[in-house]
């Protein structure tokens, strides 16, 4: 087996498949990455929601029987809608973020690697793959790097010439020795835009991440938000993309390859209101292809309400009054009154007003009283004005 001229093959069927960039690398231990997750865990600034064994997330041999190469490969998404639609007063709209627009790219991803597996065990009957995405236990950005795929950006995401770090990321363990790809030379230099205009500071330096404070994470947590949390998260319903906004590398970078990607206006930018009120099955019909309803519909539900407070929207109050008296869900009813109580207005104080007589759950009574204060506030501003 030439396994130089397999190679060349694989690269020109990639293409054929959907495959926007692929790269080789050797399967020996992520060492750099692994000393950088050790620290991560020392500081507490791990998600939680990636693989908790760290040998197994740099150590391609304790998930792989004798791994000889790993391929990984890159696939580019939009920045931006061809079709826009408008957040207007009465109809406010949240967003997902960019990583959230059109089908869950975990499928897509497993698509386009199981078409590579088929290819090679053609070539090679006797190839063993383990493919994997984000949810796998490598670091996939540590194999992508390694793989001259992009750099590792001071925004902890990889950063290719091509498609700036508007990409999705997979790899594949294989028996197979290819030649690795050589790593692409750092190209952040002294610009650190992405650290200084992080909304919570969870970019700790370049390159270090603070998980917990990250707005990413953050909008996937199921309880209450720390009110710290609540006035950074704007619009957003699921994820954050302003540390790629902001990056120079991605300035003009918008790529439409792949038409299971192209964003639905209505599902990536939906109406708030109608959220508060959706059914499981609406949910799920609505919204289940997309990588953000992985955690079901409470968070998105929760910063939906977040969003109608930052927007003031006085007209989503009678919602808002209905979520905080009868929603079954402690964190939404509470999310529900603190939100009313920025929006402001006499049906809103009356509402809490009645509510702290009715509350039974201390952390909800806890928000309503946070919505009353508002109230107070508002009225020693004036007494001073």
């Amino acid at each position: 087996m030439d396994t130089a001229i397999l190679k060349k093959d694989i690269i020109a069927y990639s293409k054929t498949i959907g495959i926007d960039k692929i790269g080789f690398a050797a399967p020996s231990t992520f060492e750099e990455m692994k000393v950088r997750l050790y620290r991560q865990q020392e500081l507490h600034y791990q998600s939680g929601f990636e693989e908790k064994d760290i040998e197994k997330r740099t150590e391609p041999g304790l998930i792989f029987d004798t791994p000889k190469s790993i391929i990984s490969i890159a696939l580019a998404y939009p920045s931006k809608m061809k079709t826009k639609v408008i957040s207007k007063k009465g109809e406010r709209r949240g967003i997902f973020c960019r990583a959230s627009w059109g089908t869950d790219y975990h499928a897509i991803l497993r698509d386009r690697l199981k078409k590579l597996e088929e290819y090679i065990a053609l070539k090679v009957p006797e190839a063993r793959f383990k493919s994997m995405v984000d949810t796998g236990e490598l670091v996939d950005r540590a194999v992508a790097e390694r793989a001259g795929i992009g750099w590792s950006g001071k925004n902890c995401s990889i950063i290719t010439p091509e498609f700036g770090s508007y990409v999705y990321l997979g790899e594949m363990i294989t028996n197979i020795p290819f030649e690795p790809d050589h790593p692409m030379e750092d190209l952040c230099g002294s610009c650190n835009k992405c650290v200084d205009v992080c909304p919570t500071g969870a970019l700790v330096q370049g390159g270090q991440l603070d998980a917990q404070k990250c707005i990413a994470f953050v909008t996937q947590t199921k309880g209450f938000l720390a009110d710290e949390f609540r006035e950074k998260l704007g619009n957003r319903l699921y994820g954050c993309d302003t540390c790629q906004t902001v990056c120079p590398e991605n300035k003009g970078k918008d790529f439409h390859f792949h038409e299971e990607m192209e964003p639905d206006p209505e599902i990536a930018k939906p109406l708030l209101k109608p959220l508060l009120t959706m059914s499981n099955r609406e949910f799920k019909d609505r919204f289940g292809h997309v990588s953000g309803s992985w955690r079901g519909k409470k968070p998105i539900q929760r910063n939906a309400i977040i969003a109608l407070a930052h927007y003031k929207d006085d007209t989503a109050v009678p919602e808002l009054i209905a979520v905080m008296k009868n929603d079954p869900r402690p964190v939404l009813r509470g999310t529900a009154a603190w939100a009313l109580g920025k929006i402001g207005g006499s049906e809103a104080k009356d509402a809490l007003t009645l509510a702290v007589a009715k509350e039974e759950d201390e952390e909800v009574l806890l928000e309503i009283r946070k919505g009353l204060d508002f109230f107070k506030e508002d009225s020693q501003v004036n007494m001073t004005m």
